[in-house]
């Protein structure tokens, strides 16, 4: 093998894939980036058995292909290498058949390579019809959804998010079974078939960070056990989590005795101060009462003090309540909105709170209270 290519070029593109790589690999060779140089251009994987990440770089892009061929440099070395090299041309050559030699006008590195052969052989599908999305979409319907995952290994069905799609609508579900996002999606045409897809939360996170938030098109190929993405010149490909997703639907009440309409910037703002105070405690906890128009967030601490937040606010529906949550979950269910107001509904002080932006909105946050007595 043997190519000239632009350090940024090539840097950008191992940038993409390095986000696969793993220091808790006891497999030596996965640790490397396969490097494959074809008539056609460079491609460049690396995985840790859980992602793959494969990346395209057209011969166009490249200066000059003088010998095809498969090298697997050490995935870290590489990064920090082309990272810390002048911005020019640079040259990658195999030699004595486990040896790459990355040389500018003047630098020169002398890397062993692992071998080829023990590379994972995984092979990246593709289905006749993909769903196809919109990139900037796809990156707010996760970032609306995925942060309501549980952390504990113990319920690992939850610490992915359910991506459901039947016909021409799309729902993306994350709980830790404390709090619930829930985000739907219309699509302008039909699709052919019903996808139902539990993608572990880690992995889909560092999929969005690849993508743009613009309208380049994102395919999804759904299989049994993994599912593919394709975006520009990037395949990104993760395992699936086992099991039947909890359904969720019955979660959310259909009729309400309290309804509340609320600025969201300045609900936020008095949840914030308000944790100041909550963050010293183990659960994170501060109450939320109304008086007519008038609401108060409260939170107290025996060794240090008690805060109060009022603000004005619109009844829409119901007299007053007094209920008390973890302050954490709500201040992250609301940085998910993108509007001016949300409007926020009770049952009762026992009863999950829910947050939309509106009646018809399609993004709902559920958070439950927590009992102070």
């Amino acid at each position: 093998m043997k190519l000239k290519i632009n350090k940024n070029v090539l840097f950008e593109n191992l940038n993409y894939v390095g986000r696969a790589l793993s220091n808790r690999n006891i497999i030596p060779v996965i640790n490397g980036i396969l490097f494959e140089l074809t008539s056609e251009g460079l491609y460049l994987t690396a995985t840790d058995n859980e992602i793959t990440i494969k990346a395209f770089i057209n011969r166009d892009e490249i200066k000059d292909i003088k010998e095809e061929g498969k090298l697997v440099i050490y995935g870290r070395f590489i990064l920090d290498i082309i990272r810390k090299l002048p911005a020019e041309d640079i040259d990658i050559e195999e030699i004595d058949g486990g040896k790459a030699i990355i040389s500018t006008p003047t630098s020169k590195y002398n890397l062993n390579c692992f071998d080829v052969n023990d590379f994972p052989n995984i092979k990246m599908e593709y289905v006749k019809v993909p769903i196809k999305l919109t990139a900037g979409n796809f990156k707010e319907i996760v970032s609306q959804t995925v942060f309501a995952t549980s952390q504990q290994e113990s319920k690992p069905l939850l610490t992915g998010i359910n991506l459901k799609i039947l016909a021409n609508n799309l729902e993306c579900v994350a709980t830790d079974s404390y709090r619930l996002a829930k985000k739907s999606v219309k699509f302008a045409s039909m699709t052919e078939e019903n996808i139902n897809l539990v993608i572990p939360a880690k992995n889909i996170n560092e999929f969005v960070k690849l993508i743009e938030d613009d309208n380049d098109e994102i395919e999804l190929h759904a299989f049994s056990n993994k599912v593919l993405f394709k975006y520009r010149g990037i395949l990104f490909q993760s395992s699936l989590l086992n099991g039947t997703y909890p359904n969720t639907d019955s979660l959310v009440p259909s009729e309400f005795e309290i309804i509340y309409k609320l600025n969201l910037n300045e609900f936020y703002s008095i949840m914030d101060r308000a944790s100041i105070l909550a963050q010293a405690k183990d659960k994170n906890i501060v109450s939320l009462e109304t008086q007519g128009s008038r609401l108060m967030i409260t939170s107290s601490s025996p060794e240090i003090g008690k805060i109060e937040e009022v603000m004005n606010m619109d009844v829409i529906k119901g007299e007053n309540i007094k209920i008390s949550f973890s302050a954490k979950y709500m201040m992250e269910a609301l940085k998910s909105f993108n509007s001016e107001e949300v409007t926020i509904y009770f049952n009762g002080e026992i009863k999950p709170i829910i947050i939309r932006e509106n009646d018809n909105g399609d993004l709902l946050q559920l958070i439950l209270p927590i009992k102070t007595y």
